[in-house]
Parts: structure tokens; C-alpha cells; sequence
């Protein structure tokens, strides 16, 4: 499976070739997970929208277009969207067992304050509105290149530049009036 073309896993896939799609997970499901993560703040939110990006590529894989866009850009607009739906949608607040472990360990002064300084690094991008929140995300944290990004967000590369450059201001604004800088 690994010399194959996004283009042949993608005809596999929408043959019903469910070898192909678990390929296709195995290969993207960390990246989508935590690219969703970053845009919702939630693990479990995540899980699930990863879950639904990969039964809406299972159940449309017809609409992908080869050459149109790469397959993870594909990939990444699915999730990208199904995040926007899912921030819209009304919120319940849960407390997870992975939270009530988390703060019952005990951890070296080190650990805890690069902890401290990722979560607040977590919340003060969770404050930045949604396409900068987006282009900040799969520019940094996903890797993507500005092209790429631009494509998932449907916007221009220099749009996506402008977005890049007020959410790097916001976020310095919100860091420093949380002190961090």
C-alpha cells in the first residue's frame, strides 16, 4: 500500500476497498486528531469528529478529485468544517477521567510549567476567532505549507498570510496579558 498514489488509494476506496481505508486511517488519523484537538480544545470532541471525517470519506469518497487538491488537504477541509459545526453546536460541560488522572499525578516543577504554559498557550488560541484559530493551526502546528492551508480554508495564500499575521498579533497580545511573552 505505501508506493501507492493518493490517486490509487483513492480509486481502491471507492471500490469499497476497505484494506485501502484502513490504510488511509492508519496514515492520518494522528495528524486529523490533533488538528481537530488544536481547534476544539477537547480530546473527546476531537475523537469524534475524527470519526465522522473518516465516514464522510468513506461514505463521499467519490467526490475527491485527483489533482484538484492533495488528499490530506482533502482530508484536513473535512475536518476542518465538521470542527466549525461542531463549535456552533450548543456545549456540555464534562469532566473526563483523563482530566481526574491528570490532576491527581504528581509532576517535576519542569513538567507542570511546561504544562501550565501549553495550556495557556491551548486557551488563548481557543480566543482567537476561527480562520485565524485555522490558518495558525494547520501552518504550525500541522505543518502545512501556506499553500495547502489556503486550500483547506478556500481563501487566497495572501489571505491566509493576513490571517497568519493577526492571529501571531492576537495571540501575543492574549500571551503577554496572561504573562507570558
Amino acid at each position: 500500500m505505501e508506493s501507492r498514489t493518493d490517486e490509487m488509494l483513492m480509486k481502491d476506496i471507492q471500490a469499497g476497498n476497505q484494506q485501502a481505508f484502513q490504510y488511509l486511517v492508519n496514515q492520518n488519523l494522528a495528524s486529523l486528531h490533533g488538528f481537530a484537538q488544536r481547534m476544539l480544545g477537547s480530546n473527546s470532541d476531537a475523537e469524534d469528529v475524527v470519526q465522522e471525517t473518516f465516514l464522510r470519506v468513506w461514505n463521499k469518497a467519490h467526490t475527491w478529485k485527483a489533482g484538484k487538491a492533495k488528499l490530506s488537504t482533502w482530508l484536513h477541509r473535512i475536518t476542518h468544517n465538521l470542527c466549525v459545526d461542531w463549535q456552533r453546536k450548543p456545549k456540555v460541560q464534562t469532566v473526563t477521567l483523563d482530566q481526574d488522572v491528570a490532576e491527581n499525578t504528581e509532576h517535576s516543577t519542569d513538567s507542570l510549567q511546561r504544562e501550565e504554559t501549553a495550556q495557556l498557550v491551548e486557551r488563548a488560541l481557543q480566543r482567537l476567532p476561527e480562520r485565524q484559530r485555522s490558518a495558525i493551526v494547520l501552518c504550525y502546528y500541522q505543518g502545512m505549507s501556506n499553500r495547502d492551508a489556503a486550500q483547506v480554508l478556500n481563501v487566497s495564500v495572501a489571505a491566509l498570510e493576513s490571517l497568519l499575521a493577526r492571529g501571531r498579533r492576537s495571540l501575543k497580545t492574549l500571551l503577554s496579558e496572561q504573562g507570558l511573552s
